[in-house]
């Protein structure tokens, strides 16, 4: 059984510095056609400041982390009976190439169903910038198997 005093546990933030390139080949792997998120002219055209993140790009920004498994590490955690539950995504303030985006990560719950032969993790991060703006979150739940 994973503790359940990691519930509301809050994890060392993390700044990452957003930068054009990798904008630029999130967008393309992404499949993003609009010119604002290859052409800086383009972005500010439309009132960025300069390329914005594609939707999603929140996710891989936290993947910037010394270890991009932290959490599950932490909870000592399997990561062999680790699935990819959900994800969802909140979005606030554009996210622009040149901005500082701190990442917060907490357990907001960990429960199981099946009489504990599977334990879900919920983890909500939440983002601001450089201006102390909320940029967006994410929520996202990992199940843990556990053998029968």
């Amino acid at each position: 059984m994973i503790d359940r005093t990691f519930i509301g546990q809050s994890f060392a933030p993390l700044s990452v510095e957003v930068e054009k390139g990798r904008l630029r080949a999130f967008a393309r792997a992404t499949g993003q056609t609009d010119p604002i998120y290859t052409d800086v002219q383009a972005a500010k055209s439309a009132g960025y400041r300069s390329l914005p993140a594609p939707p999603t790009f929140l996710f891989s920004l936290d993947l910037e982390r010394e270890d991009p498994f932290y959490f599950i590490n932490l909870m000592k955690i399997d990561l062999g009976r680790v699935l990819h539950g959900e994800q969802h995504f909140t979005y606030g303030e554009p996210i622009c190439a040149g901005d500082t985006i701190t990442l917060t990560s907490t357990v907001q719950d960990i429960f199981d169903k099946k009489g504990g032969a599977m334990e879900f993790v919920i983890l909500n991060t939440t983002a601001t910038n450089q201006f102390d703006e909320d940029v967006g979150g994410m929520t996202r739940t990992i199940v843990v198997r556990h053998p029968t």
